[in-house]
């Protein structure tokens, strides 16, 4: 008995050995061959919709149109809805609005890894300041040259330095003229005779010599001839050039003295092109020669850094220099104390206020509201060469890149940088400025993959859920709100998609579905508008259900 026990024990041990191992093998095999075995069944067992990859039909999302598949058997990584089929080139999403470039749809996951940041576009302060360097020069409207106006010999120089200052009326030199003895013998003469035509003639020559009426009367009641001329200097001012020495023959109309006023001086310096709208527009003032309004200047000399001078624009160049491409402006800055002297350099400053920013070029066809400018702040701005582009919030997730016209850069009051808007954004936009250079870049190194969804998953990619969940009701509020009025109640009142099931909205903006003989209901996408035209009484009926359900108190959908 214990030998038969032994060897059914040396038989039947092996046997359970090898069928544990015949299982495992078993197991094994089948998942090696397990993509055959599904291939086979699907061929032979499989449907219209079975998933199997057929070349002339392909599966997509009706909410994310660039998620396309092979098969159905994924859903869209992004809304998780089944995929709709199609025949492969047909097209089904929808044109661009007018002005978008480009849309991306993200995760919310994604959004907070991109850190994407929005702002509303409102209304702003804005103020410019345009900053240049300048040169400080004479007003050469305040240069005056002495000349002799009768010939003769310097006999005297009462200044006799350059950089002397002077006053008017102060003596420059002391001329011996023949001339001058010979006419005022002359006047002399003609009172004694007297010839009133004669005495005229010489009273009108030394007037022209520069000797004032009371001179000549103090010389015709003394009666005694002068032989000297004095020379005196017509404005207050610094000798820049003394022309003569004494003793040295003039002839009439020879320079003695360059004598300049720097009571007031010029700082003249370059705007570039970009800065010329925020100039005045138009032709100067013939008599002042000074642009059409004064906008105020401040200027900063390297020998008084902690002091700014104040002036204003005085001219503006007719040209630009082609060399440069910049404008020569001018300024008038006044000078009391000599302080400024031609040849220093000037870091110059003009301030434009709002009031001012309007009466310029750059200010015209700005749109304003109580004084402030519609404005989006500059981190938003994408400029791509050809165009500059914002990406707008248009959906919870959903940002469009929106091409826009802009105005020159300006400033706020607490300094941060504004575009004006011309075009293509409204008040209350929501633009992004953190994050938006990564939506950007996406869309352009991975269009197909980027406008729906930064880091997309291939199409053997398994979807993962984001951590971050989606909020349904924000979205569905956000896409309704974009409905007329009348559209709205009535989508409002349905609720919910007759062909898919999902609340309207949660895929965009509703689509309209004319049923024929004006009866009309919402679908949650462009892809079911031809399913509920294909049995519209089965759709009627369905959304008359949604409608007296959510009508119940306390009834939803």
């Amino acid at each position: 008995m214990s030998a038969l026990r032994t060897l059914r024990l040396a038989v039947l041990v092996p046997l359970a050995r090898l069928r544990f191992l015949f299982v495992l093998g078993a197991i094994g095999l089948v998942l090696v061959k397990w993509d055959e075995i599904v291939a086979r069944y699907e061929r032979y067992t499989g449907h219209a919709d079975s998933g199997v990859s057929d070349p002339d039909h392909e599966f997509f999302c009706p909410m994310h149109p660039t998620v396309v598949r092979d098969t159905n058997k994924e859903k869209c990584p992004i809304c998780f809805m089944p995929l709709s089929k199609r025949r492969k080139g047909e097209p089904t999403d929808q044109p661009l609005p007018p002005g978008t470039v480009s849309r991306v749809q993200l995760t919310p996951y994604r959004v907070v890894l991109a850190g994407v940041r929005t702002v509303p576009v409102g209304y702003h302060t804005l103020t410019k300041d345009l900053t240049t360097v300048g040169t400080v020069e004479f007003d050469e409207r305040k240069l005056r040259t002495v000349a002799a106006r009768v010939k003769g010999r310097v006999e005297k120089l009462f200044v006799n330095q350059p950089g002397q200052m002077v006053h008017a009326n102060d003596p420059l030199a002391e001329l011996y003229s023949p001339d001058l003895v010979v006419t005022v013998e002359n006047l002399l003469t003609a009172r004694k005779t007297p010839n009133a035509a004669l005495e005229a003639l010489a009273r009108d020559r030394l007037r022209l010599w520069g000797i004032d009426d009371p001179q000549v009367d103090e010389i015709a009641k003394s009666g005694k001839p002068i032989t000297r001329l004095t020379i005196r200097s017509p404005i207050d001012g610094h000798v820049l050039r003394k022309s003569v020495r004494e003793g040295q023959y003039v002839e009439e109309g020879g320079p003695l003295f360059d004598v300049a006023d720097l009571g007031t001086v010029w700082v003249q310096a370059q705007l570039y092109e970009d800065d010329l709208p925020f100039l005045p527009a138009g032709g100067h003032d013939p008599a002042t020669g000074k642009p059409g309004f004064e906008l105020p200047v401040t200027a900063v000399a390297r020998a008084f850094p902690n002091r700014a001078f104040a002036g204003t624009l005085g001219f503006l160049f007719p040209h630009v220099d082609a060399d440069t491409r910049t404008l020569t402006v001018r300024f008038d800055v006044p000078n009391p104390n000599h302080e400024l002297r031609p040849g220093m350099t000037a870091t110059v400053t003009l301030k434009l206020t709002p009031e001012l920013i309007a009466r310029t070029p750059a200010g015209r066809g700005l749109l304003t509201k109580e004084g402030n400018v519609l404005a989006v702040p500059e981190p938003a701005v994408i400029d791509t060469g050809a165009l500059k582009v914002v990406y707008r919030e248009s959906l919870p997730n959903t940002f469009e890149g929106v091409a826009v016209t802009l105005g020159a850069k300006m400033r706020t009051a607490d300094g941060a940088t504004y575009f004006p808007v011309l075009s293509g954004l409204a008040e209350g936009d929501q633009v992004v400025t953190a994050g938006s250079f990564l939506l950007d870049a996406e869309t352009r190194l991975n269009p197909a993959l980027g406008s729906v969804y930064i880091g997309g998953s291939s199409a053997k990619a398994t979807a993962v859920r984001p951590t971050t969940p989606d909020d349904l009701a924000a979205t569905v509020a956000a896409a309704m709100a974009k409905l007329p009025p009348a559209d709205r109640k009535l989508a409002e009142a349905q609720r919910l998609c007759p062909i898919l099931g999902e609340p309207l909205g949660s895929m965009g903006v509703p689509h309209k579905a004319d049923l024929g003989e004006s009866r009309f209901v919402f679908v949650c996408c462009k892809t079911c508008i031809p399913k509920a035209k294909n049995d519209p009484e089965t759709v009627l009926r369905k959304v008359e259900g949604f409608r007296k359900k959510a009508a119940a108190p306390g009834g939803k959908p």
